[in-house]
């Protein structure tokens, strides 16, 4: 590579730390290429999840957050990334191009963020109330556009409200041959570096302890986190102005803050676990929307909480390797 654009070896490391970003079933649903001066994301049809994703809504969630990441980790390195968000029109191919740039320094809080990628892990257990929320809120606030993508809380009395619109979404999901085929496809424990491990799951006590999750194939017996007796997260959502023309432009927006959000959750030691299951049903979507009085389209909710010192900590879930996902033109 020439002076004006980092060696092979550190856009290989630097897609690999991306890749860590979240992404739906961890289905991991992204390209890289890098050609010349650009290295453009696209996105990747083949793995699309189609019983829950037939609208590809969650897989350009998942290439915002994984480009998210990427520019991240780049300016930790030194870099800095001019992103050209879906330069061939709004058809699902190349997501975006990046045309990187040396910079004059590295900003110590995108070098903590980008640092937090290697920490950051989904945690479905339950969790305790976050610690200095009132504050975090604020910070993590800032971090919204407010125009395109939109953050709200759901309030504590309206919680219940919530818990039972998972509850019968995930009822009317279990009845759906198809959704239930394609969850084993991406839970089976013979999957080496896609889907979502037993290490990443939880046992069925665990999981009467979380009232707002997705049902994953339960593990085991365990009772971790037992001092946790039931979860008491706050729950972030993540909406799209109905203002803006084009969707797939603000859904790519509203993954890129997903990644933001997450990594700064984790640099003020918290835990968190995004949810879209809420977001792919029509009736659950609208009650969002109604609880956080929010205009737009409500996109996905983060849970956020704190975790015992001494607790169970979820190991990290298996990542493709590089050469997969990234190839050089020249």
């Amino acid at each position: 590579m020439t002076g004006n654009m980092p060696e092979a070896n550190v856009i290989e490391d630097v897609v690999a730390l991306a890749c860590r970003a979240p992404s739906v079933h961890n289905s991991q649903p992204w390209k890289w290429v890098v050609d010349g001066s650009v290295v453009s994301l696209f996105a990747d049809r083949e793995r699309l999840v189609p019983a829950i994703d037939s609208t590809v809504r969650e897989m350009i969630l998942s290439c915002g957050a994984v480009l998210d990441h990427f520019c991240l980790a780049m300016a930790a390195r030194g870099w800095n990334a001019t992103v050209d968000r879906f330069p061939d029109g709004m058809d699902l191919g190349r997501v975006a191009a990046v045309e990187l740039s040396p910079s004059s320094g590295v900003d110590a809080t995108l070098s903590r963020r980008a640092d937090a990628i290697h920490r950051r892990r989904t945690d479905r257990l339950p969790l305790a109330a976050p610690r200095g929320w009132a504050t975090l809120e604020s910070t993590l606030r800032g971090f919204v556009d407010g125009e395109v993508v939109t953050l709200a809380v759901v309030a504590d009395g309206d919680r219940s409200q919530l818990a039972e619109a998972s509850r019968l979404t995930e009822s009317i999901r279990h009845r759906d041959p198809t959704y239930l085929s394609e969850l084993r496809w991406w839970t089976s424990p013979f999957t080496l570096d896609e889907g979502v491990p037993p290490s990443a799951r939880i046992s069925a006590a665990e999981a009467e302890r979380v009232d707002i999750a997705r049902e994953f194939p339960t593990t085991g017996y365990g009772e971790r986190r037992s001092q946790v007796s039931a979860d008491h997260s706050k729950i972030i959502v993540l909406s799209t102005s109905s203002d803006v023309p084009d969707s797939r432009l603000a859904v790519l927006r509203c993954g890129e803050a997903l990644s933001t959000l997450l990594l700064e959750c984790t640099v003020a030691g918290l835990a968190t676990c995004a949810l879209t299951h809420l977001t792919e049903v029509e009736p659950s979507r609208r009650l969002i929307g109604e609880l956080t009085g929010q205009p737009g389209l409500p996109q996905l909710l983060i849970r956020v909480g704190q975790t015992p010192v001494a607790g169970e900590h979820p190991r990290p879930t298996p990542r493709r390797p590089v050469a997969e996902v990234l190839r050089f033109r020249n």
